[in-house]
């Protein structure tokens, strides 16, 4: 009996704390009910606004009411740091420069150690991007060892590559290499750019130490086996310099145009120059390229005449239809035509050189910028290697 009584009364507190907890729980949730509505009356208008702005796009009206709400909460870390980010967006890089350095200046002991980096680091930002690449350098360099290690590190990076300072770059990069990203592309041609660098110097032990650091990086980089050739023929050994450039096939044969001229030179270097141009055929039929083209057509006409010329870029045209080839075909044929057809004929070579000369760029596959240059870097979005190597006529 005993026991039974002790199941019973410990079922009733059960019973008893139930109620308990559920009041508990009531009361607590009006207390913070009530310290969010407070709390939501002290925010100023002006931050809603911004929102609304924000989520609409319209980044003036959205830059207006938050400077507005940082007037009065100057000590609003976080939204001075976005309200800055917001500025360099809309490129007004001195007003970025002046709200952040007054922030780190006035109230430098309210901020936390991770407000204090993140308002450095968009400092830095506005810095680069305004052209003040030392003041920039001086902060990225301290922020190297804190919380924003790797972010500031990638934008010395950057400033590095603008500065052309590829020692520096090539050690960055050594240190931000990870499983994610290898950096190879990068590092090849740091290495590429110190070879090319070396070459013009007549340096070719450093041209070839470079290179060889190159192709560890990127056994595809094939703007190491162009400069290997080139090291190649600066110093005679033109049949190397062949192979150098031949291997750029099995490489990434999209490259073999940058190629092409350099292998028809060597090979009429050695008295081969037929052969060369039998080479160069053969990867126009495997790789068809619009600078192949150009290339191969005047070495045609001068080794096997004008007649052998045509008929290459007859076939050429029908297997490829372009208008570059077939404006060159129109002109080709120009002079065997009766003085009335050739008004005609050249009036539609005009026409359509034109038009292909206009369509005629190179292009960056990851941002689209479109050049008639060719770049191993791109000046618009900076990825190395996304330059189409070969010209193409789209829109």
């Amino acid at each position: 009996a005993e026991d039974g009584f002790t199941v019973q009364d410990f079922e009733l507190w059960w019973l008893l704390i139930f109620p308990v907890f559920f009041g508990l729980g009531w009361l607590a949730a009006r207390v913070d009910m009530r310290e969010v509505l407070g709390q939501a009356k002290h925010v100023p208008a002006s931050y809603f606004t911004g929102l609304q702005a924000l989520v609409d796009d319209e980044t003036d009206r959205a830059a207006a009411a938050l400077a507005e709400v940082v007037r009065h909460q100057p000590r609003a870390a976080e939204l001075q740091v976005a309200l800055a980010r917001l500025y360099r967006k809309r490129g007004e890089h001195d007003l970025a420069i002046r709200q952040l350095t007054r922030l780190l200046q006035d109230h430098a002991d309210d901020l936390t150690p991770s407000q204090r980096d993140a308002a450095r680091f968009e400092l830095a930002q506005n810095f680069l991007r305004a052209g003040l690449v030392d003041r920039a350098e001086e902060i990225l360099v301290k922020l190297g060892q804190g919380a924003l290690a790797h972010e500031a590190r990638k934008c010395l990076l950057e400033i590095y590559q603008q500065e052309r300072n590829w020692p520096r770059a090539i050690e960055l990069a050594r240190e931000l290499k990870s499983e994610d990203f290898s950096f190879q592309h990068e590092l090849a041609q740091y290495h590429c750019e110190l070879a090319q660098g070396a070459l013009i110097k007549s340096d070719f032990d450093g041209a070839r130490h470079h290179v060889a650091d190159a192709l560890a990086a990127s056994r595809r980089s094939c703007r190491a086996s162009l400069i290997a050739g080139d090291i190649h023929l600066a110093q005679g050994e033109v049949e190397e310099a062949i192979r150098a450039w031949q291997g750029i096939e099995s490489q990434n044969p999209d490259y073999l145009s940058l190629a092409a001229e350099r292998l028809l030179d060597a090979y009429e270097r050695q008295g081969r120059a037929a052969e060369g141009v039998v080479l160069l055929r053969g990867y126009l039929r495997s790789y068809p390229q619009l600078e192949l083209l150009d290339v191969l057509y005047p070495k045609i006409a001068a080794l096997h005449g004008d007649a052998a010329a045509l008929e290459f870029l007859r076939e050429t045209v029908r297997g490829r239809p372009s208008l570059t080839g077939l404006g060159r075909l129109i002109e080709a044929q120009l002079p065997g035509l009766e003085p009335e057809q050739r008004v005609d004929a050249d009036v539609a070579r005009t026409l359509v050189q034109s038009h292909g000369k206009r369509l005629n760029v190179y292009r960056c596959k990851r941002c689209n910028f479109r050049s008639k240059v060719f770049f191993w870097h791109c000046p618009a979005c900076g990825e190395w290697e996304s330059f189409t190597p070969n010209r193409t006529e789209t829109q």
